[in-house]
């Protein structure tokens, strides 16, 4: 979240209207795009148009609505190769609040039995986390769909709070309309700004989990510490909505948190009737804790052995 002086701040927070300014001075850092979404046209008759897609672009299958190919620019850094490439499916969808939203879906298991709907950090596209989720799919032994908020990567609009929450509502429909997942084979991903419409969409819909990576409490309490209610003007409120999630919730977070202080999961984690054993990776940061082993090893237990026996 970016640094602003107290002066700022405290227009920010005494000056309306707050909740939009509090969103957008301190919480989005959409990257330089690092790619976009192109229209394929239908092959014609005879295959025409068909031909092998060069590294860098994919095709949406059929499976997907319409058919489109991502380019992928230099910056989004993709560490696999065409195989891999070809298991992702990209497409646009519309928000309610008429923003185009860019998705994403990661075939990375077939059959897989869970599909993780990722919202994922700030100053990152799905050009730049295509990698990741690929990674992440495997060694979970799932499928991610993800998305970009407004005015990230190819989607279009501005960043703000409540198109999050809107952003969030049009990943999820397309989801579960357009691949026919159903909600207990979803599972919420959030991770830092990203916790805040995952939140959000699970205290309104129940699934099969809910993840909450480096989540915090609220707007205010990220600003200001000490800050021990929650204002009628506070932005990103998860602290008043995690209590209304019925689904079980795993929360992460590094000790040594520099930009959402460690304080923030353990708040969440003792306001959520359904949190399940959390894991506070000692010594870890705000933007390093895929790199403990100890990471992958909680969520595999969390997705392989303890959904399955809450669900017998």
């Amino acid at each position: 979240m970016n640094g602003l002086s107290l002066s700022e701040l405290c227009c920010l927070f005494c000056c309306p209207p707050c909740p939009g300014r509090i969103a957008a001075k301190l919480a989005f850092l959409p990257p330089e795009a690092t790619y976009s979404l192109v229209p394929e046209p239908e092959p014609g008759p005879g295959g025409a148009g068909a031909g092998a897609a060069p590294l860098g672009t994919l095709r949406a299958s059929s499976g997907a609505p319409g058919r489109w190919k991502l380019h992928l620019t230099e910056r989004a850094d993709f560490q696999y190769s065409q195989r891999e490439l070809d298991t992702i499916e990209v497409f646009p969808t519309k928000s309610a609040r008429g923003n185009r939203v860019s998705c994403m879906y990661v075939r990375c298991v077939p059959g897989a039995r869970y599909t993780v709907l990722f919202s994922h950090g700030n100053a990152v596209d799905l050009g730049q986390m295509s990698s990741f989720y690929i990674g992440l799919g495997s060694r979970l032994h799932c499928n991610i769909f993800s998305y970009d908020y407004s005015g990230y990567g190819a989607s279009s609009g501005r960043p703000s709070e409540r198109n999050l929450y809107a952003d969030i509502d049009a990943a999820w429909q397309a989801l579960r309309t357009g691949y026919g997942i159903s909600p207990d084979s979803i599972i919420l991903y959030g991770q830092s700004i990203g916790t805040v419409p995952t939140v959000d969409l699970a205290s309104r819909y129940e699934c099969a989990a809910v993840v909450l990576h480096s989540p915090l409490t609220s707007g205010m309490r990220v600003a200001f510490p000490d800050t021990k209610k929650t204002y009628c003007f506070d932005a990103f409120p998860n602290i008043e909505k995690v209590s209304k999630i019925t689904s079980p919730v795993l929360i992460i977070h590094g000790t040594e948190d520099e930009v959402i202080d460690f304080s923030h999961g353990l708040a969440l984690y003792e306001r959520c009737p359904k949190a399940v054993e959390p894991l506070w990776v000692e010594g870890a940061g705000h933007n390093d804790i895929e790199l403990y082993s100890q990471y992958l090893e909680r969520l595999r237990r969390f997705i392989s052995q303890e959904l399955p026996s809450q669900r017998a």
